[in-house]
């Protein structure tokens, strides 16, 4: 008798954890991404600010699984589901394959929310992936370069302002780091301009920063930020980003604009674009962020066969988090193994078991709330360090993190700051161009305008 055949979408932490789950049963798993590798995102701020590579919070995929037998590694970016015929149809660069499934994990995750300002995303990017991280370090590490060579001071003063939206982890860690790179990292290193002169602004609507930290740690985050000179504005919208600045209104009416050429937005997240794509072939409906509305057992209802998990699963109480991906693909691939063994899956619905939340601030100051437990300082620091060391997929990228770690922490240097024009401008570059074009530009055409891009491509 033939194996079941399990499809799943994504590297991620769902994706990846799916496949890893399901070593033993007797299936056929095909994993299917449209990157190559394994992103460890809650290190993408360390990438972004010159602290780590690439290749350390990113291992390849294929790498990882290379022990699990039963389990094939494709790269491609898919462009349908077909429920009906129990297939995925997906695409790497020209060449179009058309997959069969039995079972299908959805894991694609989200990209950022802009509130319906995409236009933002041109000025300032969110942190969601590698290219992203790329190009907020090509950005960052520019604005000092540009800076340097600036003939007017208030041309000046604009290229030293830095602005994050969002004040949750993302926002918070890359407010500490700016801040830590130009009063630490950078000292000494020009003769025009003092990088310490740089102005951070951490911008949020909510009251508080890290809003799921409770106000006491909230309110010590907030003044570690502001020792570290980091200016946060709280109760703030921000209505208008373009190159040259932001724009952010607050609760009491007033209106301010402050020049600043580099921005990163890390507020909001939205579902995958397969989501719709779900949404259109099986009438499931999304909630508010594009994010599929799953059942109990975190299937598509009227699709026992398809499940999502991760950032694109709609789930009461459940956060979007690496360990809310985890322990939903354990939880789906235990079902999947107990059907391709004959047996009935276990009917108790999923349930998420908060293992708690962490984040940095600066060099030996971070914090961390596990239940009640609350912690500040070095010993969260700590704490948070030895914890993302584990998490992070293969031993050879635990030794190189760590070996980054030790230069950056345990002195002032940054390895990892070289940038390029195509860091800085790729992106952008691809979105003009639009869709399906890569293989075209690979075979030298010159007339390569594509479709609209999509968000997620």
């Amino acid at each position: 008798m033939p194996k079941q055949r399990v499809v799943v979408i994504g590297s991620g932490f769902g994706g990846l954890f799916t496949a890893k789950a399901l070593r033993d049963a007797d299936v056929a798993v095909t994993l299917i991404s449209k990157t190559s590798h394994h992103l460890f995102q809650p290190l993408l701020y360390q990438v972004a600010t010159g602290i780590l590579s690439e290749g350390s919070i990113a291992p390849a995929t294929r790498e990882i699984l290379r022990g699990h037998r039963n389990t094939t590694v494709v790269t491609g970016l898919v462009t349908d589901i077909d429920t009906e015929a129990r297939t995925v149809t997906h695409r790497h660069h020209d060449t179009e394959t058309t997959t069969p499934y039995d079972h299908l994990v959805v894991a694609a995750g989200a990209g950022q929310s802009y509130f319906g300002n995409d236009h933002f995303a041109t000025y300032a990017p969110g942190m969601k992936t590698i290219d992203d991280a790329l190009e907020l370090r090509a950005r960052i590490f520019s604005a000092f370069e540009n800076a340097e060579i600036a003939d007017s001071p208030e041309e000046r003063q604009k290229l030293l302002t830095f602005v994050v939206v969002g004040a949750g982890p993302t926002g918070v860690e890359m407010a500490g780091q700016i801040a830590e790179l130009s009063r630490v990292t950078l000292r000494g290193q020009f003769r025009r301009i003092d990088p310490a002169a740089a102005r951070i602004i951490l911008i949020d609507g909510a009251d508080q920063v890290l809003p799921p930290f409770g106000p006491r740690l909230g309110r010590s985050t907030q003044r570690s930020l502001e020792r570290s000179g980091v200016e946060v504005v709280l109760n703030a919208i921000v209505t208008e980003v373009d190159s040259d600045s932001v724009t952010w209104r607050t609760a009491d009416g007033q209106t301010t604009r402050v020049p600043s050429a580099a921005k990163v937005w890390a507020a909001g997240v939205r579902g995958s674009e397969l989501g719709a794509l779900l949404a259109a072939r099986t009438g499931v409906p999304l909630d508010r962020a594009g994010r599929v509305v799953v059942d109990e057992h975190l299937a598509v209802p009227g699709h026992p066969e398809v499940t999502v998990i991760g950032d694109l699963a709609a789930v009461p109480d459940v956060p979007g988090v690496a360990q809310g991906a985890i322990q939903g693909a354990r939880f789906v691939a235990r079902r999947i193994a107990a059907r391709a063994a004959g047996r009935e899956p276990d009917p108790a619905p999923f349930r998420y078991t908060d293992k708690g939340s962490m984040a940095t601030i600066s060099k030996f100051a971070a914090v961390v709330k596990i239940g009640r437990l609350e912690l500040t300082g070095i010993v969260a620091w700590a704490a948070w360090l030895f914890l993302h060391l584990l998490y992070i997929a293969g031993f050879k990228s635990r030794i190189t993190t760590l070996l980054h770690w030790a230069i950056s922490f345990l002195g002032t240097g940054r390895t990892e700051r070289v940038i390029t024009n195509q860091q800085l401008v790729g992106r952008l570059a691809l979105e003009h161009l639009g869709q399906r074009v890569t293989g075209r530009l690979l075979r030298g055409e010159t007339d390569v305008r594509g479709e609209q891009p999509r968000r997620d491509a």
